[in-house]
């Protein structure tokens, strides 16, 4: 059969991370079924990286992709970025160590975020920064939110990207992508052959604080415009099988499951939630390498 492989996000995780430790934090993962990450806000300490390599020796474990941006989110905000030279040869050996083919950008700075001539420098750095990754065998992979579609005479700035940046993929977040008011699957078949990395992030709508709505009729829109929710992947609105199936056939490898915020929940409940879910959805054999 053909089939890709389900993994997590492990921004979701920093936490565990933070009071367990990476290795015993991919330990739990395995005795879940999980056998394939994505790193992402983990320190990338020699710590952290020697943990996760003996993980993935120790416990089956694929690393799908690693982490880094162009250039700080904000000024100073402290990080990796391949703009800088030191760091990109930090990030490839990384890469090499942890056997790991894909980099991912998390998020478009904000500087970039106000313009199409700004879209399109980053897209043209972007493009710059893969071509300087592929000579090591890696391929540079943009993660979008909801602000990549907002049109420019016409066109959604992740057009924009994609039209000027031809060395990079896409790592399309179905979340963000119905926030940002789209269709997941029409979104993942138009991106075709550029999306080897798909997040699995259900969408849904929480019940209203009626206690809030009452006390400051100012603040009624921003509580009712405010319900929407990261869910458990078969907890939310999502059409999760369609878009699991349309982005195998789009080219989708790893499927990687995120949930920005557990609201109190404990990280492993949610991610078992997604597994069972996922499950009984058909994909079971989707979690083994």
């Amino acid at each position: 059969m053909n089939k890709g492989l389900i993994g997590v996000q492990m921004m979701m995780l920093r936490g565990k991370v933070e009071e367990l430790g990476v290795y015993e934090t991919l330990h739990r993962l395995a005795e879940m079924g999980y056998h394939c990450v994505e790193v992402s806000q983990i320190p990338m300490t020699a710590e952290n990286v020697d943990g996760m390599k003996r993980a993935c020796g120790d416990f089956g474990i694929k690393i799908a992709a690693l982490s880094a941006s162009l250039e700080p989110m904000r000024p100073g905000m402290p990080g990796e970025f391949l703009c800088n030279e030191e760091d990109f040869n930090k990030i490839v050996n990384d890469c090499k160590t942890l056997d790991c083919q894909f980099l991912r950008i998390g998020m478009l700075p904000i500087s970039y975020m106000n313009s199409r001539e700004n879209a399109i420098e980053f897209a043209r750095r972007c493009d710059a920064a893969a071509e300087k990754l592929k000579a090591h065998g890696i391929d540079l992979y943009y993660h979008n939110h909801h602000v990549e579609f907002r049109k420019y005479d016409g066109v959604y700035l992740l057009d924009l990207i994609r039209e000027n940046a031809r060395h990079i993929g896409f790592e399309l977040d179905v979340h963000w992508i119905q926030r940002g008011g789209e269709n997941p699957i029409r979104i993942i078949k138009e991106y075709a052959g550029l999306v080897k990395l798909l997040h699995l992030k259900d969408y849904r709508i929480g019940a209203l604080d009626m206690e809030a709505l009452g006390k400051d009729p100012k603040a009624f829109m921003q509580v009712f415009s405010g319900v929407v929710q990261f869910a458990e992947v078969g907890e939310g609105n999502l059409p999760m099988k369609e878009i699991i199936e349309a982005g195998l056939e789009s080219g989708s490898k790893y499927f990687l499951i995120e949930q920005d915020d557990q609201y109190g929940r404990d990280p492993f409940d949610c991610l078992q939630i997604s597994h069972d879910n996922l499950c009984k959805l058909g994909f079971a054999d989707w979690f083994n390498l």
